[in-house]
């Protein structure tokens, strides 16, 4: 289980927005930060605190991945031909749990990392168990049978407050999801503004 599951809605304090978009969010409720200083009018950011909020916020978005694994990411984006702001969303939105999670097969990112790594779920009917697995344009992902009426899917597929996106073609009556195309940025649904161009600028930077 990840570190961050019991406590993903700090994450959303921390940023002083709802990122997920979720109706339970505590910044639906207070804006301000956690802990005793937080609310204290906030000060400008400095060019460098924009770059490291946007990194924060993309990062934590994934279910808060480490550092290493995120700079990993944003290298091999580098890597990649195009704009490398692209590059790195596409890559985000290939994780199997990130597809998981956009399938609507589980309510929040952290559960479908969770969901992965215990074994729910397929990819062209071979079970895979890593949430970080890099999914393929026309790759079938689907819910194991024994698995199809686990009360975290069933709630999952019922949510009001997300949408299935046009790159991934879905079928809840089978469990099943096809990966279309990686996406653009703004193909992704995003609660709130993201912007891998300053994510791009502080890694540069540092």
């Amino acid at each position: 289980m990840t570190k961050r599951t019991s406590a993903k809605y700090k994450i959303d304090r921390r940023m002083g927005e709802n990122i997920w978009g979720r109706a339970k969010s505590p910044v639906n409720r207070r804006e301000y930060g956690p802990g005793q200083h937080g609310q204290r009018r906030k000060g400008k950011l400095s060019d460098f605190g924009l770059q490291l909020r946007a990194k924060q916020k993309l990062k934590g978005y994934y279910g808060d991945l480490t550092e290493k694994q995120f700079r990993r990411i944003y290298a091999e984006a580098e890597r990649i031909r195009g704009d490398t702001g692209e590059n790195l969303i596409g890559l985000l939105e290939r994780r199997l749990d990130a597809v998981v999670y956009r399938a609507k097969f589980v309510p929040t990112v952290f559960a479908a990392r969770q969901f992965v790594n215990h074994g729910h779920v397929t990819v062209n009917g071979q079970r895979v168990n890593i949430p970080s697995y890099r999914v393929q344009e026309g790759d079938v992902i689907e819910v194991r049978e024994k698995s199809k009426q686990l009360a975290t899917v069933l709630e999952a597929v019922g949510l009001p407050e997300r949408d299935v996106p046009d790159y991934i073609d879905a079928d809840h009556s089978k469990m099943k999801a096809t990966f279309v195309r990686t996406p653009t940025l703004g193909d992704v649904p995003y609660a709130v503004q993201m912007e891998p161009n300053l994510v791009i600028e502080y890694y540069a930077q540092n």
